[in-house]
């Protein structure tokens, strides 16, 4: 799951609006803060990550079964997270050395326009998240593990019910499993 991450990060360095900074006495600022570039970007990020995470969850679906799925949970959180950092880092390092080229040439009030860049950092949960939810979302609808007790099969199973065995096999009609009734 995580060697897909740098495929959503160029995905989303092609697909991320510009974002234009201003160099003022050597530094580089944002030049439209609340602009649709840096907000813009953290949303694509979000919504290729979201998508990434939801067919990833459903594709791991089949591979679930009674023995594994916690381990397929975990694998699906973790490899979620690694996978949207390895995006997000891909995405960044795209025309990353033009862009400090660029930075380190230019005078001041000069604008140049950035490579894309993660400003919302707890976005890096949106592949991690939307997967577990969907292979959560899939367990609910198909209901592939049956619910209840996987103890012995069959009628009179025990179980127990503050420490003591109880038997839940139901009685014959018309006597009791106990012997009759005085």
């Amino acid at each position: 799951m995580a060697l897909l991450g740098p495929v959503a990060g160029l995905l989303w360095a092609a697909t991320v609006p510009e974002v234009t900074y201003l160099i003022v006495q050597g530094e580089v600022l944002l030049a439209d803060p609340e602009g649709q570039g840096p907000i813009g970007g953290d949303a694509r990020f979000a919504a290729i990550c979201a998508v990434a995470g939801l067919l990833c969850g459903a594709a791991a679906y089949p591979a679930g079964g009674r023995r594994n799925d916690i381990a397929l949970l975990l694998g699906l959180a973790v490899g979620g997270c690694a996978a949207a950092l390895l995006a997000w880092r891909t995405g960044h390092a795209v025309g990353l050395a033009d862009f400090q080229e660029a930075v380190r040439t230019a005078r001041d009030g000069t604008t140049v326009t950035g490579v894309a860049d993660l400003r919302a950092r707890g976005l890096l949960v949106c592949w991690a998240l939307p997967a577990v939810a969907a292979y959560a979302l899939l367990e609910l609808v198909v209901r592939r593990l049956p619910a209840g007790d996987r103890g012995e099969p069959g009628a009179g199973e025990a179980d127990e019910v503050g420490g003591y065995q109880l038997d839940l096999q139901s009685a014959p009609a018309g006597r009791d499993v106990d012997g009759p009734e005085r």
